[in-house]
């Protein structure tokens, strides 16, 4: 459970650290970009994906790790434990999605709840952003 605890606390952390510089990267290099505003804005939600994407994929590393090599528990209804499916796992976690297809047990429940938490967060920081980048790219002519 310790190792799980100590796993939450890291993939928060990391997180949040990666979402802001991808942020951080867009909003300093998109503004200086001679494209029109609506490929700006493209560029918006494509680099928030990315960010998502990466932080889907850190959360289904850990999620495998814990299960293969930590003994944390397993996911219920999984014919394997194998990466594919912890990604996926992470990908419907992150999002809230959850199909229910996919059960965590033992001390991995910890971290999908966290996970849960964590993506709405960084989902939510990542619309306020778009909206953000909408306004003030959407007056300016192209």
């Amino acid at each position: 459970m310790t190792a799980v605890l100590l796993t939450c606390a890291l993939l928060v952390v990391l997180t949040t650290v990666l979402h802001y510089e991808a942020l951080v990267l867009m909003s300093s290099a998109l503004p200086s970009l001679r494209v029109a505003p609506r490929a700006k804005l493209l560029l918006v939600i494509l680099g928030a994906f990315v960010a998502h994407a990466v932080e889907i994929g850190i959360y289904g590393l850990a999620t495998y790790s814990l299960m293969r090599w930590g003994r944390a528990g397993m996911l219920g209804g999984a014919g394997s434990s194998s990466l594919d499916v912890a990604l996926y796992f992470s990908a419907e976690t992150f999002s809230s999605l959850g199909y229910g297809d996919l059960v965590p047990r033992g001390p991995l429940r910890l971290l999908s709840g966290v996970e849960a938490l964590n993506g709405l967060l960084l989902i939510g920081w990542s619309a306020s952003f778009a909206y953000v980048s909408m306004e003030r790219f959407w007056q300016r002519k192209p």
